[in-house]
């Protein structure tokens, strides 16, 4: 499953064949196929994967500090898991059309994770973070959102310049871009001493 996520990060799913694989790990084709018999088999269990990592990183955040340090660490570690699986956004739509199992697992994924995300947010507002009007517009924040975390590789890779392979980490700073009008004063306080300031450090 490494290798493969490797290769797909590397190559695209679509260019890379159980073969490819089984090459790259200097085992037989049929080796790896008595263990996935077929590259579905395969990226399902890179899914339930990803799902379960996720899953303990949204669990994580009910054990750490303020809701708005829960939502912090949370967009921390989903653009560092956008890189680690790097092909699986860059590619979702030629998945989710070639694979309908996964389709269908990663609708299922996405309305959970909008209702987790939909609960920290309201966790944040009953904490004074966020100012009561948040709540009207929290469903079009979630989308807003959702279309960040998805499209975000893509934008990067075609915005930027094809010779620079440096990684833009600009995805939860714009998520936040999106929250900031929403903040109170606690909030704007909490946003400069966890993000601002760490970026400040970090340069």
């Amino acid at each position: 499953m490494d290798t493969a996520v490797e290769l797909f990060n590397r190559d695209g799913v679509q260019s890379v064949t159980s073969r490819h694989i089984a090459k790259e790990m200097g085992i037989s084709n049929g080796n790896l196929d008595y263990h996935f018999r077929n590259k579905e088999a395969l990226l399902l269990a890179i899914y339930e994967q990803m799902r379960a990592e996720m899953s303990d990183s949204y669990r994580a955040t009910d054990t750490v500090g303020e809701s708005f340090e829960q939502i912090h660490r949370l967009l921390l570690h989903l653009e560092s898991f956008q890189y680690k699986f790097r092909f699986f956004n860059l590619d979702v739509l030629v998945i989710s059309r070639t694979y309908p199992q996964i389709n269908r697992l990663l609708k299922h994924t996405i309305q959970i994770r909008k209702e987790q995300m939909a609960d920290m947010l309201q966790q944040a507002i009953a904490d004074g973070f966020f100012i009561q009007e948040t709540e009207e517009n929290i469903r079009q924040l979630l989308l807003s959102i959702r279309i960040i975390i998805t499209f975000w590789l893509s934008h990067e890779e075609l915005a930027s310049d094809s010779s620079s392979k440096k990684r833009n980490t600009g995805m939860s700073k714009h998520i936040w871009q999106l929250l900031i009008p929403y903040m109170t004063e606690k909030g704007k306080v909490m946003y400069n001493n966890l993000v601002e300031n760490a970026d400040l450090i970090k340069k």
